[in-house]
């Protein structure tokens, strides 16, 4: 689990750090610059995601909400989805099962 706790680069003007996991529940910090976006795809993971600060359009199966600082977003497992900073933002995600794709040796 190298990767644990460290900040590192998700996409362009994107950075993130993965808290320690615990059994089947784990999150992570994300960053955006202003612009930059998480791009689209799809996982089976359940997803919730709070923002710290911000604004955030999410687009969930074509459909684009957003959210800013204080709101929450859950995105259900195997569904299509990405995000895009509209200002520079803070998100804090959370996932259940454990995204063993992410959590790397």
């Amino acid at each position: 689990m190298g990767n644990i706790g460290k900040w590192e680069d998700a996409e362009p003007g994107v950075i993130r750090k993965i808290m320690p996991p615990g059994a089947s529940l784990m999150m992570m910090e994300v960053h955006f610059e202003e612009g930059a976006e998480g791009y689209e795809h799809s996982h089976p993971h359940e997803q919730m995601s709070y923002c710290l600060k911000g604004q955030v359009e999410f687009t969930i199966e074509g459909e684009k909400t957003v959210i800013s600082a204080g709101e929450t977003i859950v995105i259900p497992g195997g569904a299509r989805h990405g995000a895009k900073a509209l200002v520079p933002s803070a998100l804090l995600d959370c996932f259940t099962p454990l995204r063993e794709d992410l959590i790397r040796s």
